[in-house]
Parts: structure tokens; sequence; C-alpha cells
């Protein structure tokens, strides 16, 4: 499996994917909102866009929809539930179905409501795991719930589905928000000697050649993955001195995406 990230550079801050299969040149593109971009980076690979996944609804991921199929004649692929908010789905896709790519590639659907209540991640079946995790993990973050989802649903997609995956898996993400969501890390667990070394990195970054996690270095800098840590209950707790003595993980969460709202 090859994997094309493809930096928008719009006021979004986008990222779109291109997943090949080496011996075909068969691809998967996934969100293609830049698909100038995206045709571009295929013509200059030898590859072949034959099918584009929408990780959800919103327009800033399917808004290259189109003009990419107009271009290719790709078969289009969302979540089933997106049928009366995506135009044109060619394949409706549920928990644990499978998207192969050329004659090597598998991709595995997860269904992850909580950005919204219709979107999908695709998890690689490599020797290295791959989450191509839209609007649902960012790097050190996590997606927001204003249009369309509920935070009651984002951290069961976090806890019950996210954390289980291995510590290798390497995350590719919708939008590039790392420096952002770092500070945001720091500001609710100042004493996070990693995530403070990495935002120093982050601020420098090139997105064009962005840094790569993986769900292991997301548990170390992510703080909506580190919700029994007693730094994050304490700052919590100074924003929400009405807190019950006893804080349950599901709390810290939706109090987390609660103050990340408007941080």
């Amino acid at each position: 499996m090859i994997v094309e990230q493809i930096w928008t550079g719009n006021a979004y801050r986008n990222f779109n994917y291109l997943i090949a299969c080496p011996e075909t040149g068969e691809a998967l593109a996934v969100d293609p909102l830049d698909y100038t971009k995206c045709l571009a980076a295929a013509k200059r690979k030898g590859w072949e866009i034959t099918q584009i996944l929408n990780t959800h609804e919103h327009g800033d991921h399917t808004g290259g929809n189109r003009a990419m199929i107009a271009a290719t004649s790709a078969k289009l692929l969302a979540h089933k539930g997106a049928k009366n908010s995506i135009p044109g789905i060619d394949r409706g896709l549920g928990a644990g179905d499978v998207i192969k790519v050329g004659e090597t590639v598998e991709l595995e659907s997860l269904d992850t409501p909580g950005h919204t209540m219709s979107h999908i991640c695709l998890l690689s079946h490599t020797d290295t795991p791959a989450l191509f995790c839209g609007d649902t993990l960012f790097n050190a973050g996590a997606g927001n719930c204003h249009n369309g989802g509920h935070p009651h649903q984002l951290y069961d997609t976090f806890t019950e589905q996210l954390a289980h995956l291995p510590d290798d898996t390497l995350v590719y993400p919708g939008h590039d928000y790392l420096s952002n969501n770092l500070a945001f890390t720091l500001d609710r667990e100042p004493d996070n000697k990693k995530a403070a070394a990495l935002l120093e990195e982050a601020r420098h970054q090139d997105p064009n050649q962005a840094l790569v996690t993986s769900l292991g270095l997301e548990k170390e800098i992510n703080t909506f993955f580190r919700l029994h840590r007693p730094s994050v209950i304490a700052a919590l707790r100074e924003k929400f001195p009405d807190l019950p003595d006893e804080l349950d993980a599901k709390t810290v969460f939706l109090k987390l995406r609660q103050l990340r709202n408007s941080w």
C-alpha cells in the first residue's frame, strides 16, 4: 500500500489522500476536495483513481466529488447513512465492510459516529496499520460535534474503538490542526513534556511534509486519550469547580470537548 498525503493549503487546512496498490496502480481518493491536486498527484505517480471515499458529508470533504468523478469515472463510497446528504453514492458502507484497491490493498470500514452520525474511518489491513480518520481523530485532538454530531457518540468511538487499535497504527487525519491541538493539551495538562517538545517542532512544520503520528504517540500527547491523568482532572476542576469528587472518564471527555469548543 502506498499513501500520498496531499496538503490543500486552503483556509480549512484540509488533507486529502490517495491510497494506491503498487502492483496495479489503482488508487482510492479519500475526501478529494482539492481534486486538481489529487488528479495531478495521480498523474505524476502513474496511478488511476478508480474509487473515491468520503469519510463524512461535510462540504469540505465532498466538494471535489463531482469534478473528480467527471475526470475519472470513479465509484463513490461513503457511510450508508449518508445517502440523503451525499449525492451519487455508489456503495454505502457499514462497520466491517472491506474496500479493495487493486490487487494488494484492503481497507476496513469503521463506523465512527461523533463528528457526524454518518462518519467512517478506514483501517488498512497492513503489517503496520494505517487509520484514515477524517474529522473523528486529529493529531493531538478530536473532532467537534457542531454540525450533525454528538459528543456522547464521539466518546464511545474514542474509548470503544480507537483506543483499542494497535499503538503502531499510523494516523492520517482530515486536517492539520497539530499546533493548536498540542497547545490545548498543554493548557489542560501543563506537565506534558512530550506535547511541549513536539509543539516546538510542529510550529515549524511544513504541512507538505507533515508529521505522521502513531496511535501510541497520540496516547501521549492527545488529551482526549488521557482522561485518567491526575493533572488533566486537576486542571478540569479549576474550570468546573462543581464537578463531583468521583469523576468518570466520560464526564472528563465531555468537559474537555466543551472547553475545546471555545478555546
